[in-house]
């Protein structure tokens, strides 16, 4: 078997090169995994890209199979489908989903990678990592059947949200967004699109993921009294100002942060990341999602689209990467 692979490498914040890698012989309880997909989350990864993690926070943003450091040189991404060649015979042949960077073929411990179900498709199964996002942040939010529920940021993660709300009974559901063109997105996902400046108040529920303190401010507007805003925004290490004056205490408003990087205390007792991811996966049977892809390119070029993805110039949800072996 051919152990020759070849990674993407962030060399210099603005900078990624491709670089050639050896794999090792895949060892008891291991797989070699030839990847078919990998997806960039354009939140994220375009953070990482221009070198925006803060120094308090390399730990913690440490993706699973991360090489380097931050802010450079590193080797990061966590969105990636491909088919086991090598490991246990129950894997071999099965088409599996892996926290795993951009590389053309990897070796990884068989409990590392999730099998994806028959129905399925390989490219839509790049989403599963944003879909174990939106799962977590609606077992902290807690949704009830009749809310009213806004989601405020029509990016990869917002979007994703919205998805799985829209499958709720008697919500009334909007997604808010700045750009006029999120309202495709969130038709194609069945729920209601609505500009900030119209977006419907009186919300049970916001559940904010557009990075701008302009939109967690109008999130804060959005609700009832004692209403809560699940924050799911990542800031990197930009300051954010709030407008915690005015009627935030008498309304007792409530900002509740989330994060994928645990299993929400909801849950915690009864869930494991294995089980968060496999319903991910389960969820993604719904061709509706395909909506949350709005791009794709080969690996080869990806030193030269993701600057373009980082700076807006291809505008993005989720850009899938296809690899050269890919059928």
């Amino acid at each position: 078997m051919n152990r020759a692979a070849r990674a993407f490498w962030l060399s210099s914040p603005g900078a990624g090169e491709l670089r050639d890698v050896t794999l090792p012989e895949p060892g008891e309880g291991e797989v070699l995994v030839r990847s078919l997909y990998s997806g960039v989350s354009r939140g994220t990864e375009t953070l990482v890209f221009r070198g925006g993690v803060p120094h308090s926070q390399h730990a913690a943003m440490r993706a699973p199979f991360q090489e380097g450091e931050f802010p450079a040189p590193v080797k990061y991404g966590y969105l990636n489908v491909g088919t086991v060649e090598e490991g246990p015979s129950e894997l071999v042949g099965r088409t599996v989903f892996c926290l795993y960077p951009h590389q053309t073929r990897y070796v990884v411990p068989a409990s590392a990678v999730t099998v994806v179900p028959d129905t399925v498709p390989a490219a839509r199964a790049v989403l599963a990592g944003t879909v174990e996002t939106a799962v977590n942040a609606l077992w902290d939010a807690a949704p009830l059947i009749g809310d009213r529920i806004a989601v405020v940021g029509g990016g990869m993660v917002g979007c994703s949200v919205a998805a799985l709300l829209a499958r709720f009974p008697g919500v009334r559901l909007q997604l808010v967004d700045a750009d006029p063109g999120r309202a495709q997105v969130a038709e194609a996902l069945g729920c209601d699109f609505a500009a900030p400046e119209d977006a419907l108040g009186e919300c049970d529920l916001v559940v904010h993921a557009s990075a701008t303190e302009q939109g967690l401010a109008r999130s804060l507007e959005l609700l009832r009294a004692e209403g809560t805003v699940v924050e799911l925004s990542w800031y990197g290490d930009r300051q954010v100002g709030l407008p915690l004056g005015e009627a935030f205490h008498s309304r007792r408003l409530v900002i509740r942060s989330s994060q994928v990087g645990t299993v929400s205390p909801a849950r915690g007792a009864t869930r494991g990341y294995g089980d968060r991811l496999a319903l991910a996966l389960d969820l993604l049977a719904d061709p509706a999602l395909d909506a949350l892809v709005t791009g794709e390119s080969p690996f080869e070029e990806l030193p030269a689209v993701l600057p373009k993805l980082a700076s807006g110039e291809i505008p993005a949800l989720c850009h899938r990467v296809r690899y050269a072996d890919t059928p």
